[in-house]
């Protein structure tokens, strides 16, 4: 779905897609509406086989005091540094028993930090768990409805507080990211870091060239135009089954896109995440990240 130099002088051989879907027959460039070639894979990619939980995280480096309120809650595990911020704004945080409201408050070494009366602390260890979740499950750390979610599958598994990066919904499966590392989950949260995500839909009818060629061009959606930056036939022959990517992060983006043509999302699936793939991890299976592809993450969104 990308573009690749071919050898001069022998034929080449087919490869996995980079964004773990099939390849499509057509890939179209969203900018020229021309065919293009596969791509080669690049550097970095999961290879450890699912559900062996090595290495165990990587330990927290030595702080500089004093250091961002924000930050403090962020590296405590709680949540990301921003909706850390929004914590603080609201009133919910104190310092040594008095609430503090700002954000950049410098937090120094001795001072006790607590969030609706419960102490936190900084994490000993970082930890970057990959999951490829299931369909069925709410992407929260916990759900007021009591409906089950991705948090029950690492019930007496995972000691450390983790959650969610970003969200998949109920009915979406595929890979997704879990951390207690605030400041990584923030960047790879953030807009302006264009992350990119690859999905594998299936559609209730067949998808048209045009539509195709309208969906390539970017959607006029209720909140601005749905920039894609490829889309394709992941089967020639099937062309209810399409293979996408993007890096918006907007609600529901995948599905308001086809629902917006007249289409109904029948599955789901986030195949890439952020240079991550699904290789050798089952449905319902996670695996802890490796230390090269934490440095790739952190390489990626120049986070030190």
């Amino acid at each position: 779905m990308m573009k690749t130099s071919p050898s001069k002088n022998r034929k080449r051989k087919n490869k996995t897609n980079h964004y773990n879907i099939k390849q499509a027959e057509k890939p179209i460039d969203r900018k020229k509406n021309k065919p293009q070639s596969s791509a080669k894979k690049k550097k970095y990619q999961t290879s450890p086989q699912a559900d062996k939980h090595l290495p165990k995280g990587r330990k927290h480096t030595t702080e500089t005091w004093p250091i961002r309120l924000n930050k403090y809650i962020a590296h405590s595990g709680l949540c990301s540094r921003r909706k850390a911020a929004e914590l603080v704004k609201q009133g919910l945080i104190e310092v040594n028993n008095q609430v503090v409201k700002e954000p950049f408050f410098p937090v120094k070494k001795r001072d006790r930090v607590s969030y609706k009366g419960k102490l936190l602390k900084l994490e000993k260890q970082k930890i970057y768990i990959l999951l490829n979740k299931p369909r069925g499950l709410i992407t929260s750390a916990q759900d007021e409805k009591g409906r089950k979610t991705v948090m029950d599958l690492f019930k007496d598994k995972i000691k450390e507080r983790i959650y969610p990066v970003g969200r998949l919904d109920r009915d979406t499966s595929g890979l997704l990211l879990l951390t207690n590392d605030g400041e990584l989950a923030q960047k790879l949260s953030h807009p302006k870091h264009k992350v990119k995500k690859a999905y594998q839909v299936v559609l209730d009818k067949p998808l048209s060239k045009n539509d195709l060629l309208k969906i390539a061009e970017g959607l006029e959606l209720e909140d601005g135009i749905a920039q894609v930056d490829e889309i394709a036939y992941v089967d020639g022959k099937d062309k209810n089954e399409i293979g996408i990517v993007l890096h918006m992060g907007k609600n529901r983006i995948v599905r308001r896109i086809f629902e917006s043509l007249g289409y109904q999302v029948k599955r789901l699936d986030r195949t890439f995440y952020a240079n991550l793939t699904k290789k050798n991890l089952a449905r319902g299976r996670f695996r802890h990240l490796t230390p090269k592809e934490v440095i790739m993450l952190k390489h990626l969104l120049h986070v030190k």
